[in-house]
């Protein structure tokens, strides 16, 4: 097949009519608009100083179309022509350069900066012409504001001429009108004195602003944008392959992108119209994780595939589209589960590698009836598994297939018992054993990334992590609002040289009682951070975070009388550990067999004892 290589020319004036006309489309595969505003103006200062850019690919179209298309963002034409492009490469480009020359854009006003017409310049400053941005905003009576940016005498004022009157199509009524409402104030009275000579320099302001708007629309408009063109006959596959290894975005292309390409080759439907449908009808599952890793490993588990780049590839596209109401099912489903178990969110999420296995899961487990309740203990005890076990510390992801394949029988088989639970190896604990009380103290600062680190604050919030101050259930909601505290004071072990970033030393607690605390005793600072002088309520707010209350009562260290703090503290702080270990231990255990625990189930079950 012989295919062009040689890039041919075309001025910015024919493709804003073609893009007008609707004669230019774009595949549904393309990404949608990715540019901010610094992107915009770099590709608009680079028209109107007539630099070279590089060249945009498009698929010639000659009768029906090989893809599913849209228009550029916002040039839906009223009487659409015959489409005879595809653009495969450029869409930023021209979709930059479309709205530019309509200045639709909702949130920024662009502008030629004319340096000759602004009274601000002094008499250094630079003199060359650029394009300068205006954020734009809507105020609470529906002006969009700055209102200085519509107005043009006072754009003129500021040596501003808005992009949008050199767009290249007959505007000579709206660019004499722009000019003579921009300079109206200049214009005198009949009756001024020296109104002629007043006259003159009105009219010579007038003939250099439209000859310098002429000027920049004639650059505009002969502005060569070249193009690659593969010919109407290029199959489907070729023109994707193109399309992969020709992509200029600064983004380079995903996994998923070449994904949407192929569902859009294979079954012409939009992955991306059903990714918005999911994501609007699937709300918690978005909460996470990214949505495209989410669809990508759980349709390649529901095809029985790894939920890696392989599997993702080798998976059939036109099953991902027929699975894709299980797919949103479980994903739903999944995040239940989670929030169900006091994970809020992706950044308190000890391994994402629970979440497709999950969702892939509930495609065997029914919507209501008895097994619902058999089906997610299984899925429980799964889950906590995976954040006290190093099941998925390695090699999550063959992993994560080996106990979902084990998982789905059990689930298919339906009269499986606990003993059978043995078949799914993340319940192997001959290899891979649950944390212990040591591993648990050594765990690190849950902010950072680590599976049992997270685990320990997961354990915390299935509880409800009661805030310190307002007393309420940690949320999605209110998650954002609350800070990784130190309950035994960063300060305070520091003075010690105690380290002090572990996660039994952490409570998530909203900012407002986790600041100014200092190196005060850890009592002392909760009662009166909290502002509360009642034991039993400060008792019972620690106590939803497992922190043993008697540890903290104990630990005072304004008065000495000799003893050096630093063997005082430690032997407090190592106690208050292992009491905390107790009580997650204890929780772990539960958990881990996919029961739900209460509080006071933990607390009789595992009172610590601390030393005196």
């Amino acid at each position: 097949m012989q295919q062009s290589s040689k890039a041919q020319d075309r001025p910015l004036g024919v493709w804003f009519q073609n893009i007008q006309h609707g004669y230019v489309k774009l595949p549904r595969f393309q990404r949608y608009e990715a540019w901010d505003r610094h992107r915009v103006a770099s590709f608009l200062d680079t028209i109107i100083h007539n630099l070279p850019v590089g060249v945009t690919l498009a698929l010639e179209v000659a009768g029906e179309e090989k893809f599913l298309s849209r228009y550029i963002s916002t040039a839906d034409p009223a009487s659409p022509g015959t489409v005879n492009q595809h653009l495969l490469d450029g869409q930023q480009r021209l979709t930059a350069f479309w709205r530019s020359m309509h200045n639709n854009y909702e949130w920024v006003t662009f502008f030629v900066h004319l340096p000759e017409f602004d009274k601000s310049l002094e008499g250094n400053e630079e003199r060359d012409i650029s394009i300068r941005s205006q954020n734009r905003w809507t105020a609470n009576n529906g002006t969009r504001r700055p209102i200085w940016s519509d107005e043009p005498a006072k754009c003129l004022d500021r040596g501003l001429i808005p992009i949008d009157l050199l767009r290249p199509e007959d505007l000579s009524s709206e660019v004499d009108q722009w000019i003579t409402e921009a300079t109206a104030s200049l214009e005198p009275a009949d009756d001024e004195p020296e109104a002629l000579k007043k006259y003159k320099a009105y009219t010579a302001v007038k003939d250099r602003l439209k000859a310098q708007i002429s000027e920049l629309r004639e650059r505009v408009k002969h502005f060569n944008l070249p193009y690659l063109s593969l010919p109407a006959q290029t199959s489907k596959d070729v023109a994707l392959q193109v399309f992969i290894n020709m992509n200029t975005n600064s983004k380079p292309l995903s996994l998923y992108d070449i994904i949407v390409a192929e569902v859009e080759s294979i079954a012409q439907r939009s992955l991306h119209d059903l990714e918005q449908e999911l994501v609007e009808s699937c709300p918690k599952a978005m909460r996470y994780g990214d949505v495209r890793n989410l669809i990508l490993a759980t349709s390649a588990l529901l095809q029985e595939k790894l939920p890696n780049n392989r599997g993702m590839i080798e998976m059939n596209k036109q099953v991902l589209l027929d699975n894709w109401g299980t797919l949103e099912v479980g994903l739903e489903r999944m995040a239940n589960l989670l929030e169900s178990q006091g994970v809020v969110d992706e950044a308190r999420l000890p391994t994402n590698a629970v979440l497709a296995v999950l969702a892939a899961a509930y495609e065997h487990v029914p919507e209501d009836g008895d097994f619902v309740a058999k089906a997610e203990e299984l899925l429980r005890a799964y889950l906590w598994s995976a954040f006290f076990t190093d099941r998925y510390e390695n090699s999550a992801a063959s992993r994560a297939y080996a106990d979902f394949r084990a998982l789905k029988e059990l689930l298919i088989r339906r009269d499986f018992t606990e003993a059978d639970w043995k078949q799914v190896p993340i319940f192997n604990r001959e290899e891979h054993p649950l944390a212990d009380q040591d591993s648990l103290i050594s765990a690190g600062w849950p902010k950072n990334v680590g599976i049992e680190r997270r685990g320990i604050l997961a354990v915390s919030s299935y509880f409800g992590a009661n805030d310190f101050a307002d007393d309420k259930r940690i949320s999605y909601g209110n998650v954002r609002k609350r800070e990784y505290h130190h309950i035994f004071p960063d300060a305070l072990l520091a003075e010690a040289e105690i380290p002090s970033y572990l996660a039994l030393n952490c409570a998530l607690i909203t900012w407002k009682t986790n600041r100014i605390i200092g190196r005060k005793d850890p009592l002392e600072y909760i009662k009166e951070r909290v502002d509360l002088s009642n034991e039993d309520a400060v008792r019972t707010r620690l106590k939803s975070h497992l922190i043993p209350y008697e540890c903290l009562s104990k630990a005072h260290y304004a008065d000495l009388e000799g003893e050096p703090l630093a063997s005082r503290l430690r032997a407090d702080f190592d106690q208050f550990l292992k009491d905390r270990a107790v009580l997650v231990e204890a929780a772990v255990l539960e958990l881990t067999r996919g029961k739900q625990p209460t509080l006071d189930q933990i607390w009789s079950q595992q009172e610590p004892q601390s030393d005196d």
